[in-house]
């Protein structure tokens, strides 16, 4: 994301947040996606983003259904720097398992996941475009700067203290109750209304449940207030592969609030998966302070004319006094 996005990934508003701090004017929120953009929601920032999903499952090797509610509930704050983010994700399922022999009702806190992110790189820090005003068409021209992405990293553990009916694994393989994730995050903004994020994990990592795991998210802003997305989650671990394609849209309802929706649907029908749910993202900014950096203010040259320029000017202002 999905990024200044205002809704989760969101491309129109997404260009406003490669300024020169984490914060921008719209609420900049990882929903209705399941990637994780690079930036930051800025520095005292605290925001939740929450939904509800209708979650069905059908295997049609082991013969069984299970149908019920997927709750989601991410908490996303920003500490000590403008680039670092301490983030919480809990996901709570409740449904019913039916097979030909018997019904039972499941509930478990199926993913519960800690960590932090760093961005490393912001291409368009220090970074300031100067207008063409001789060409419309060099200001109008292909800039292949947008393929240099953003990027951050992410370093998160898996907490697990109950049996998780929802592992993909036999009950015979016990799930440790700490795992690491660690994850590459970068991101590209394509002229003013396209995003792409793409993830990169490696979660569980030394457990029997490991996977390699990736997210691609391209986003599009349609307006100031409206957004859509498609997506690809792939996962390749020894227990469980499978691919995900999602699609959805997000509505900016204000600057601290958005709310969402979306589909998805897996590759395969061992099990088959769908999903649809709906969200809503919340941002607390009242004691966010602007953070002014220093811009860059031009090649050597330009900086060394500006200063002979200063001098002359006061040269004159000696002359007539």
């Amino acid at each position: 994301m999905k990024t200044l996005p205002s809704f989760i990934k969101i491309g129109l508003i997404l260009a406003f947040q490669f300024s020169f701090a984490q914060f921008t004017d719209e609420i900049n929120s990882n929903r209705p996606g399941r990637s994780m953009m690079a930036f930051s929601v800025g520095k005292t920032i605290i925001q939740a983003e929450s939904g509800i999903n209708y979650v069905s499952e059908d295997h049609k090797a082991l013969n069984y259904k299970a149908n019920g509610l997927l709750g989601e509930f991410d908490i996303r704050w920003g500490l000590f720097f403008e680039q670092l983010e301490f983030i919480a994700e809990i996901q709570y399922q409740k449904d019913t398992y039916t097979t030909a022999n018997f019904e039972k009702d499941r509930s478990a806190l199926k993913k519960t996941l800690i960590g932090a992110k760093y961005l490393l790189y912001d291409p368009f820090k220090n970074y300031e475009e100067k207008p063409n005003v001789y060409s419309w068409k060099a200001n109008h021209r292909f800039k292949w700067r947008q393929f240099i992405p953003a990027v951050a990293v992410y370093a998160g553990a898996n907490l697990n203290f109950t049996d998780n009916p929802y592992n993909f694994a036999p009950s015979t393989v016990e799930e440790a109750v700490i795992s690491p994730k660690a994850m590459v995050i970068a991101q590209n903004q394509f002229g003013s209304r396209w995003v792409l994020v793409t993830n990169i994990a490696y979660n569980k990592i030394g457990t029997d449940f490991a996977s390699i795991d990736y997210i691609l998210t391209l986003t599009r802003g349609f307006n100031k207030r409206w957004s859509g997305f498609i997506e690809n989650q792939g996962f390749m671990g020894d227990y469980y592969s499978d691919g995900i394609v999602r699609a959805g849209a997000a509505f900016l309802f204000n600057k601290d609030m958005q709310i969402d929706a979306s589909i998805g649907k897996n590759i395969k029908d061992t099990p088959n998966l769908i999903s649809g749910g709906i969200g809503f993202s919340w941002r607390f900014s009242k004691n966010y302070q602007e953070i002014k950096m220093e811009k860059d203010n031009g090649s050597k040259m330009d900086k060394k004319m500006k200063k002979k320029g200063k001098k002359e000017a006061k040269k004159r202002k000696d002359a007539i006094d």
